[in-house]
């Protein structure tokens, strides 16, 4: 037999996808990409003219914007990969907001060009970035020890919660 293929007969099910932990986890993952997409979205554009002078910030912000939305859409379809990867990236766009918050503080001043919306107001989204990117990892984390990978042998038309019997319980022995 092939990995991922059942016996004649059997279908594969995979339980631990149907715990009710495992969907709220899968579900806030999601959820917490989706807003940190957005938060990079409103800050990358909103600051477009600045993040493009001289660097390629603007355009590296959308790539991530990018990468998240793949890694949304492989975390609503049960992968299990994909939340180590989104761990470290959360990580990493943590520790980038936190050395580069202040700087949007910085142009709040007279005399530094302004981007399409405030600086103060850029630098408070870099700012509310960091805890979510925080929360985000901490959800993966507890998401990739959940084993949504682990598949199972049942027979075909048993129940869709229905554990399967491995073999003679004590009291038919």
């Amino acid at each position: 037999m092939a990995v991922g293929e059942a016996r004649p007969g059997y279908e594969l099910w995979r339980p631990n996808r149907h715990k009710t932990g495992s969907q709220t986890t899968r579900f806030a993952a999601v959820v917490l990409l989706i807003a940190s997409i957005v938060l990079m979205l409103i800050v990358a554009l909103g600051g477009w003219s600045l993040l493009l002078g001289g660097t390629t910030f603007g355009v590296i912000a959308l790539i991530f914007c990018g990468v998240y939305a793949l890694l949304a859409v492989l975390i609503a379809r049960w992968s299990r990969g994909a939340l180590s990867l989104t761990i470290a990236l959360s990580v990493l766009l943590a520790i980038l907001c936190a050395v580069g918050a202040e700087s949007w503080f910085a142009r709040a001043k007279p005399g530094f060009a302004e981007a399409s919306l405030p600086s103060d107001l850029l630098g408070t989204l870099v700012v509310i970035l960091i805890p979510v990117q925080l929360v985000l990892a901490a959800v993966c984390a507890i998401g990739f020890t959940q084993e949504w990978h682990v598949e199972e042998e049942r027979p075909i038309g048993s129940g869709p919660d229905e554990p399967i019997n491995a073999g003679p319980t004590p009291a038919s022995a």
